[in-house]
């Protein structure tokens, strides 16, 4: 027998869509899509990118944000370095350089992830939001990052290039005169000042669960020993280790901000 869809014409499909009608459901992302300025076409790359490594191994053998936060570093990075090299066409490279780390730093992306509401979307395990995951900077840094990651593979450069330039537009003014800089860009001050090479990070050792991980970093200067530092991200590991190294050489004003 001749099924009735194949009557009426418009195939299998067509038939599906009057059994099955499809449901519209509401965009879950909608408000933080709005924020960010970006409506994702692929919703599953904001999922992962707002997905803790504590979820990592669950039941659900969810993916994590780590490889979409590698990227979004680098895409931030870029479009950055380019911001202001247009803005001070006459800054020297260290000048630069004191304003691409404080424009990068964990501190910068947590207070943007902030800004636009990120914690109350992260995806954690409940040990982690028990222990008020949704309002640490290193989680929400990182998701900031993935989320940068997310909208580069979602929709190009020049897409995650315009929601940056939207978001850290006023970043680069909210340093106070007199405030103290943090402690790698500090460091590389001291070694710019002295004619040195530019520290080198390097990730000695990653310890600890997924959800609370203990990263030893170590800062190597071409002509000093090195410094090794810990905390409970990368970033916080690079600090510390910086501020070892500055500490040794007896640096004036050693106690840099975190």
């Amino acid at each position: 027998m001749v099924p009735p869809y194949a009557l009426r014409g418009g195939g299998q499909e067509c038939f599906q869509a009057r059994v099955c009608p499809v449901i519209l459901r509401p965009r879950k992302y909608k408000d933080l899509e709005k924020a960010l300025g970006h409506r994702f076409r692929n919703q599953q790359l904001l999922e992962v990118a707002l997905t803790h490594a504590s979820m990592r191994g669950g039941k659900a053998h969810r993916s994590d944000n780590e490889r979409l936060e590698f990227i979004g570093d680098r895409v931030l990075g870029l479009v950055i370095a380019e911001a202001l090299s247009e803005r001070f066409p006459e800054a020297t490279e260290g000048e630069l350089a004191r304003r691409y780390n404080r424009l990068v730093r964990g501190e910068a992306c947590a207070r943007i992830a902030r800004s636009i509401g990120v914690g109350e979307y992260l995806i954690l395990s409940e040990s982690e939001a028990g222990s008020g995951g949704r309002a640490k900077g290193t989680i929400l840094a990182d998701a900031m990052e993935a989320i940068l990651g997310a909208i580069f593979l979602d929709a190009g450069f020049q897409t995650a290039r315009t929601v940056v330039r939207s978001l850290w537009g006023d970043e680069d003014d909210r340093r106070p005169e007199g405030a103290r800089p943090d402690a790698k860009s500090a460091l590389q001050e001291w070694a710019q000042g002295r004619g040195l090479a530019l520290p080198e990070y390097v990730e000695v050792s990653r310890k600890g669960p997924d959800h609370a991980p203990r990263f030893t970093s170590e800062v190597r200067i071409s002509g000093c020993a090195p410094a090794q530092g810990e905390g409970p991200s990368k970033r916080a590991a690079e600090q510390a280790a910086a501020r070892m190294l500055l500490e040794r050489e007896g640096v004036a004003g050693a106690d840099v901000d975190e």
